[in-house]
């Protein structure tokens, strides 16, 4: 069973959003996404000031399996990208709530985007049989 801690908001595409003020929140991969990939090789990931739109791919993640798009969960600007991951892409299997985030993003004003508690997460993960 993957860790899916209460106090985080996902997406279906395996994003975790973690609310770190009314106007900006921190983005990154869920366990269950880290662990589907395997061991990380490389992240590419958007530098401060770039634009996103909910529903985009923001970044990309590489394994020796795959690789994978990154969606961005609501609208906004990156405030901070994690320059960590290039040099150690691997923290995003070690560590994926904590030293492995991806991207903070100041929110638009007035965007609520429809995302799920830890327990309609790992319903849709049980549901999905994933």
């Amino acid at each position: 069973m993957s860790d899916i801690p209460g106090d985080l908001k996902y997406t279906k595409s395996h994003e975790w959003v973690r609310t770190l003020s009314p106007t900006a929140v921190e983005i990154g991969i869920t366990d269950h996404a880290q662990a589907a990939l395997g061991d990380l090789v490389f992240v590419e990931i958007p530098a401060a000031g770039a634009k996103l739109t909910a529903g985009s791919a923001c970044a990309v993640v590489e394994s020796v399996k795959a690789a994978s798009d990154i969606y961005s969960p609501v609208d906004g600007t990156v405030a901070a990208s994690n320059t960590a991951l290039a040099d150690e892409p691997e923290l995003l299997n070690r560590e994926p709530y904590a030293a492995g985030w991806l991207i903070r993003i100041d929110v638009n004003a007035g965007q609520a985007p429809p995302l799920l508690s830890a327990a309609e997460y790992a319903a849709y993960l049980a549901a999905s049989g994933t």
